[in-house]
């Protein structure tokens, strides 16, 4: 098994993505600079910063200091911007690589930095605690609460009405012209205190005689859109001070959500939203980095290494990670594999290695393909491969084909609709399904555009996709195998298949919750489907479905998931049908409200869809049955 966590030890051959960040740094010309590690969930972003992060810290390297935080140790505080600039302080005043005699000075120079923190901090608590949005209502000018205000207010209790009706009062109103007086004095004030403290950080960073300090933040797209904002706001307000590198480890389409959710009350600028996304974002990262997905040939090595390293140990797979080391320096493009563990493996452990890679390769170019090149896709595919296969021996499962398994794998992941399909074949023909011998036939010795020509002419037609094709072509064919004993150790998948139970990408969930609001239109709701989902992996779509899914079954009564699978619907969004109706098979008719019945017989007259739920309202007893049929 495999575990699921960043890691230096670079079994991809992203050294080189590394070493482009840290010569980019390097170059004092370009400092203070903020960059960004973007990639896709699961891409390997974690992984390339502790490379980053591991070289910085080297100690011949004496003229930088690096600072690695993970975002989302911030997500609980009250306010994340004194929280980031806390933790910088705290580590420049305790890292190793400083002498004492220079800590002591940190210190001193510290105690004014730890002031502004506190202040910031602390009313940062203030205005949460008396109800910050009811009281901004009020002062319909926009104007920021001066520390006057604040302790006023702090007074006057935390229940918004109550402070409403003291500004009201006679009392209220000149304290009210009082705040404005003072406000505009206090807005310079607060400008000032920024500079201040960019000042004080700067000339902090000179007594440390470090010629850059690089801050590294990871997972920041775990958080929430108010703790992203926060943080990066901070970098670009406090820190971004000469001498400075921050690099932030997201999934840029996260922080995009983020700052759309910054200016979600804005209609002027909501009318433009696409524009000040783009613009906020190049405002705050000025060198955007992006990771590619992983090649074949990077897919075949990556695997080839986590199996070796499993097989052989930490001790000697060391071996084999410095000859990788050194093969990249001169091919960055063939896999590093069985050949190569042969030339230093002895035999004995070259021939276990070899047991449990041999029959993956062929299968590499699915692989890549169906996972999107995605290193933890790939890892946690590799850990269900193998609790499978111990699963077969444990239960003594004879004629067992490790090379079929990962075969059937491959379809159960990336159609799970075509791996019940199949399920449902082979269950009522003793394993051996006669449809996998015909649509094999059609596919032998022909080009993939010949072969979707005429699969579409059969009965056939939902599994004419270009990869689904490669995946009758490549061996092990399936004709004649009783698949029986693979289907019996996916059972426990076979309502949702892998993919239910993975961890859902960040950027998933947030388009989720964002559809969620059960006042959102249809027209908004279409919008979202079209500009979010629809540029969505085929994993991530299938990630979306199950989430949906899952939620609907535990809450049969909120209209809202009801909504959002009817607009998909509407939309002939690909595998939405399939997905709805197998939620439905879950869920009682008694449960659903008779309004959703209502509008689900709109789909009456639609293929597929409109056959299952005339048989599934068919008793006309329940209310929703009563609605359903009610509706011609």
């Amino acid at each position: 098994m495999w575990a699921d966590n960043e890691t230096s030890e670079d079994l991809l051959g992203f050294k080189v993505h590394a070493d482009l960040l840290i010569n980019v740094i390097k170059d004092e010309s370009v400092l203070p600079i903020t960059i960004g590690v973007f990639g896709d969930w699961g891409s390997g972003k974690s992984s390339i910063l502790q490379i980053v992060k591991e070289e910085f810290d080297k100690n011949e390297d004496k003229d930088s200091l690096c600072i690695y935080f993970n975002g989302w140790t911030f997500e609980g505080y009250d306010d994340a911007k004194a929280a980031l600039l806390n933790s910088i302080l705290k580590e420049l005043e305790n890292n190793k690589k400083i002498s004492e005699e220079v800590k002591d000075t940190i210190k001193e120079k510290s105690k004014k930095l730890w002031k502004s923190i506190d202040w910031m901090r602390g009313a940062g608590m203030v205005m949460k605690n008396v109800a910050l949005p009811a009281v901004t209502a009020y002062f319909t000018g926009g104007l920021s609460l001066v520390p006057l205000a604040i302790q006023k207010l702090t007074e006057w209790g935390d229940n918004p009405e109550k402070i409403i009706e003291k500004l009201q009062s006679e009392e209220g109103k000149k304290i009210y012209k009082a705040f404005i007086k003072e406000g505009k004095e206090e807005d310079k004030n607060a400008i000032n205190a920024v500079a201040e403290f960019r000042k004080d950080f700067s000339e902090l960073l000179e007594t440390t005689n470090f010629k850059r300090l690089v801050v590294i933040i990871d997972d920041l797209d775990r958080c929430s859109p108010e703790r992203i904002i926060e943080n990066l706001e901070a970098i670009k307000l406090f820190l971004n001070v000469p001498k400075t590198a921050f690099i932030i480890g997201a999934d840029p389409r996260i922080v995009k959500y983020a700052i759309e959710h910054k200016y979600k009350n804005n209609k002027e600028i909501e009318e433009d939203n696409n524009r000040i996304v783009i613009d906020y974002l190049e405002k705050l990262i000025q060198l955007p980095y992006s990771l590619p997905r992983l090649s074949e040939s990077e897919v075949e090595t990556y695997i080839s290494m986590l199996i070796c390293k499993k097989e052989i140990g930490d001790a000697k797979f060391k071996n084999v990670l410095d000859e990788f080391k050194r093969y990249r320096l001169t091919n960055k493009y063939s896999a590093f594999g069985l050949s190569n563990f042969e030339k230093i493996l002895e035999a004995e452990e070259f021939g276990k290695v070899k047991d449990n890679v041999i029959t993956i390769p062929s299968l590499v170019p699915l692989i890549t393909n169906s996972l999107y090149g995605n290193p933890r896709q790939i890892k946690r595919f590799l850990n269900t491969y193998t609790i499978r296969k111990r699963l077969a021996e444990v239960a003594s499962l004879q004629n067992f084909n490790d090379a079929v398994l990962a075969k059937m794998m491959i379809l159960e992941y990336s159609e799970p609709k075509l791996f019940k399909k199949l399920f449902e074949w082979q269950i009522i023909q003793d394993g051996v399904p006669k449809e996998i011998t015909d649509i094999e036939a059609l596919c032998k010795e022909k080009g993939i555009e010949d072969i979707l020509s005429e699969i579409k002419d059969t009965d056939f037609k939902e599994w004419s996709k270009p990869k689904i094709i490669k995946w009758f072509q490549i061996e092990p064919l399936l004709s004649g195998v009783d698949l029986r004993d693979y289907y019996w150790i996916a059972r426990d998948k076979l309502e949702n298949s892998i993919t239910a139970t993975s961890m859902i990408p960040p950027v998933v969930r947030a388009l989720f919750n964002e559809l969620l609001p059960d006042n959102m239109t249809a027209t908004v709701t279409k919008s979202l489907l079209s500009t979010k989902f629809q540029p969505f992996s085929d994993i991530e779509k299938d990630a979306f479905f199950n989430l949906l899914s899952s939620n609907l079954k535990r809450n049969p009564q909120q209209k809202r998931l009801y909504d959002i699978f009817n607009t998909m619907t509407e939309e002939k969004i690909e595998n939405t049908v399939y997905h709805y109706m197998e939620t439905l098979k879950i869920i009682s008719v008694s449960d659903i409200e008779p309004a959703v019945a209502t509008r689900l017989a709109d789909f009456k007259s639609e293929p597929e869809i409109g056959t299952f739920l005339n048989d599934y309202f068919k008793d006309g007893k329940s209310r929703a049955s009563k609605a359903f049929n009610l509706k011609k």
